[in-house]
């Protein structure tokens, strides 16, 4: 008896612990539906035929409880709990992928760069459907980080289905201890054209970036590409941080609106001596989430830079956590969705969206489409009267739809083959070497492929001889120099990279990028041919 009222005590406090704000509204209606879960509580520890844990039937009540409502609301176990506070602190054990849910199974937004899901080549998009050998579906993002997270150096299998490619692949994936930074990387990509690599949106990505703009300026930087692709967000307040650098001090950058006191914020740029000056092209893709859709759609709307890319993944919503009762476990809730200075609501599950008091949300014609969804758009202005849409992510205002990796190619990418040669030959021939000097051995790394029971054939390797070289000299730079070498060699066949410096080539001041936009498009996204 004394068990039982404490198991009851137990399921009071944690109901209460998520629910007690609407037990004010509807108390009696609330109260009712507790008894009734109380009572189904003792008669399955008193009936069922196999012993039960009580704790483990009332975190499953609560997890079923806050799947009804969305994606990112999630009760957080202690394990759980302890994950998020651990990727908060800027490291954990884990492969390095940010997953979301869509359609019952974990998807990728994407993997964290220089972790080992990133090496192994998966993508923004790619469908989680099983994590060592087991089915992923129904579970939930915590749920997903319990399976892949763990001590460094065990290993996990994750199943993979790709758009666009037939049938699913395996990947091992060694984990090691995880860290971010903000900014990994920032050079001059070309003459007087800066490169900034922004990956997340931690406790100092605003100042990250300031810094690296200042190097670049005093290197001689006169332009910039901020590359947000497979960023997956993060803090809100470094999103304003981020943007306010490159807008007017007092402009609006995004605003929230939420059902609780409190949630209805307006976030206004505060930076004294914000970069205003420097033509601007952000790029991004299907990862770019969360923050990183905050300065893409800030930038846009305020027509302050030119965005490039596909259209992104449409988070457009703000989670706040609430340690419980106990402090070993929280409640994740999303409490407020954001909007763009025009207006815009860019969250995947509003169609539409809400204007802000006095814009003007009227709009004419149809949102090209990138070939990700075909729902119709609110149309909204820029500052300049550009359109842009709303309600699923932002549209890019240049679409570039790169090629996706095919045969022997994707096959050595999906297997990190390329890194695992360059580590192998490089601890074979140890002699010191400039980066960009590294020669490819060819017929050695055919000769490796073939170890590794690698099937294709003499003409498939020829015919895709230039995309596997590009692949072994970036991880030989990779080893040889760091995460900036390999990405100036990533950066040499990247059509989206290279259509941002077509922007920059004939811009002199930050509204001459807009040029790139089609003729007579008012601002619409102009669509591309695919590129190679």
């Amino acid at each position: 008896m004394l068990r039982r009222r404490l198991v009851i005590g137990a399921v009071l406090v944690a109901l209460f612990g998520l629910g007690w704000w609407a037990g004010r509204v509807a108390s009696r209606d609330l109260y009712a539906d507790l008894d009734v879960f109380v009572e189904v509580l003792h008669r399955i520890e008193g009936n069922y035929v196999d012993p039960v844990d009580p704790q483990r039937l009332v975190q499953g009540a609560l997890k079923g409880m806050l799947r009804d409502l969305d994606p990112y609301s999630q009760f957080l176990d202690e394990k759980e709990f302890a994950n998020l506070q651990s990727v908060t602190h800027g490291s954990f054990g884990g492969i390095g992928i940010v997953v979301s849910v869509r359609d019952d199974y974990p998807t990728v937004i994407s993997p964290i760069e220089g972790s080992p899901a990133w090496e192994a080549g998966l993508r923004a998009g790619d469908v989680i459907v099983a994590i060592d050998g087991k089915s992923s579906a129904g579970l939930t993002v915590g749920e997903v980080a319990g399976r892949l997270r763990g001590a460094a150096g065990t290993q996990v299998r994750v199943t993979v289905r790709r758009e666009g490619e037939d049938g699913e692949h395996e990947v091992t994936l060694e984990r090691r201890v995880i860290e971010t930074h903000a900014v990994p990387y920032a050079f001059l990509a070309a003459p007087a054209v800066g490169y900034v690599r922004l990956a997340d949106f931690s406790e100092r990505s605003g100042a990250e970036v300031g810094d690296a703009v200042e190097r670049l300026r005093a290197l001689g930087a006169k332009s910039l590409v901020l590359d947000l692709r497979s960023n997956p967000g993060g803090l809100l307040e470094q999103a304003v941080d981020v943007a306010e650098r490159f807008v007017p001090k007092g402009t609006l950058v995004v605003y929230t609106r939420g059902h609780a006191r409190g949630q209805d914020n307006r976030y206004l740029a505060a930076e004294p001596r914000p970069n205003t000056q420097w033509p601007m092209v952000v790029l991004v893709d299907g990862g770019s989430a969360s923050a990183a859709e905050i300065v893409a759609g800030a930038l846009q709307d305020l027509d302050r830079a030119l965005v490039v890319g596909r259209t992104t993944f449409g988070k457009g919503s703000v989670q706040t956590v609430f340690p419980l009762r106990g402090g070993g476990s929280a409640l994740k809730l999303t409490t407020a969705l954001y909007y763009t200075p025009s207006g815009r609501s860019i969250h995947h599950a509003v169609q539409g969206a809400q204007p802000d008091e006095g814009e003007d949300d009227e709009g004419d014609g149809e949102p090209p489409s990138d070939g990700r969804d075909s729902v119709p758009r609110a149309a909204f202005h820029t500052r300049a009267g550009r359109i842009v849409y709303g309600g699923g992510g932002i549209a890019p205002d240049v679409v570039v739809v790169p090629d996706t990796l095919q045969g022997l190619a994707r096959k050595v990418e999906s297997r990190g083959l390329a890194f695992r040669f360059a580590n192998r030959w490089l601890n074979l021939h140890p002699e010191p070497r400039p980066a960009d000097a590294a020669p490819v051995p060819w017929q050695d790394f055919l000769a490796w492929l073939r170890a590794e029971k690698l099937e294709f054939t003499g003409a498939e390797a020829t015919s895709q001889r230039a995309q596997l070289e590009r692949a072994v000299r970036r991880e030989l730079a990779r080893r040889m120099s760091g995460d900036s070498a390999a990405a100036r060699v990533a950066l040499e066949d990247d059509p989206v990279f290279a259509r941002a410096l077509q922007a920059l080539a004939r811009a002199r001041g930050p509204r001459d990028v807009f040029a790139a936009v089609a003729p007579g498009s008012r601002g619409a996204p102009a669509r591309e041919a695919t590129a190679h």
